[in-house]
């Protein structure tokens, strides 16, 4: 199942994609898309209702972020062998995580807002996991079993922030709309093996990003098994598991984003998202 959240911004409303592709309104069936409602019971709950008796939504409806209100939006830095050479890093002997502020969530084809100061605002692909049961020193044998679904993200990353400013990453990466997410929420039942999917991303029509999951240095049950022994994982919970080579930072020189630009990223199975790159305002 493609499930999905539509409508303005902090109103938005559950919904699925049918098999001929439209948007269905869940409402009846569930409020909405949270950390209360996002378990995997629930969703194959879901998956049983008869999509045809539900209303329609029309096919120009603002999609909004796949999850809502979430609790947690985490990452893992460096995961991709070749985009750690790219940044002339060794390859990490264990996950690096960082956090993303969950005030950084958008809609997938809401716009990449410039904050103020940004010189160095970069791009990034990455394959999100939503975590669908409590995960507490979970097995890799067994990790897979706690996810919800996965989504397309676009970890958007001012570098200038994150690496000159000194502290946490957090700095860089968490600026307004600086975390796309979906269009869909894909079960993992449609997504098979999420070691074998593709991810790319253009700016301005230009390939920047076109790479493999299966380049990552630590795979999807690694990184939730592992994070489970920091930390206990919680449904709706949001894991953005890193980005191929391809970053702006990477090129000679470095390739940064513009007012007016526009960045198209897929992850196969997982649906597109379009940006349009505008200045802060005031």
């Amino acid at each position: 199942m493609k499930f999905l959240r539509f409508g303005p911004t902090g109103a938005e409303r559950p919904g699925c994609l049918d098999g001929a592709g439209t948007i269905r309104d869940l409402s009846a069936l569930i409020d909405d898309f949270t950390p209360a409602t996002i378990t995997c019971e629930t969703l194959a709950r879901l998956a049983d209702a008869d999509l045809s008796a539900l209303p329609s939504v029309p096919a120009d409806t603002r999609i909004g972020p796949c999850v809502g209100s979430a609790r947690n939006f985490y990452a893992v830095g460096l995961n991709y062998a070749r985009h750690a050479r790219e940044t002339s890093n060794p390859e990490p002997a264990e996950p690096v995580l960082f956090s993303k502020s969950t005030s950084s969530i958008c809609g997938p084809d809401d716009p990449i807002i410039l904050p103020k100061g940004s010189l160095k605002t970069d791009w990034e692909v990455e394959l999100g996991v939503v975590i669908g049961r409590e995960c507490e020193y979970v097995e890799e044998a067994d990790a897979l079993d706690h996810v919800a679904g996965y989504c397309t993200v676009n970890d958007v990353s001012e570098r200038a922030f994150q690496i000159e400013r000194g502290g946490q990453w957090i700095k860089g990466k968490s600026a307004r709309n600086f975390g796309p997410l979906g269009p869909w929420l894909v079960t993992p039942d449609e997504v098979g093996d999420p070691q074998d999917l593709a991810l790319t991303l253009s700016v301005n029509g230009e390939r920047m990003q076109d790479s493999s999951t299966s380049d990552m240095i630590f795979g999807v049950a690694t990184i939730i098994s592992y994070m489970s022994h920091f930390m206990r994982l919680m449904p709706g919970d949001i894991v953005a598991t890193g980005t191929p080579e391809g970053v702006g930072l990477g090129f000679a020189p470095p390739r940064f984003l513009r007012s007016g630009d526009v960045v198209e990223l897929s992850v196969e199975k997982l649906g597109a998202q379009r940006q349009v790159v505008i200045a802060r305002g005031g």
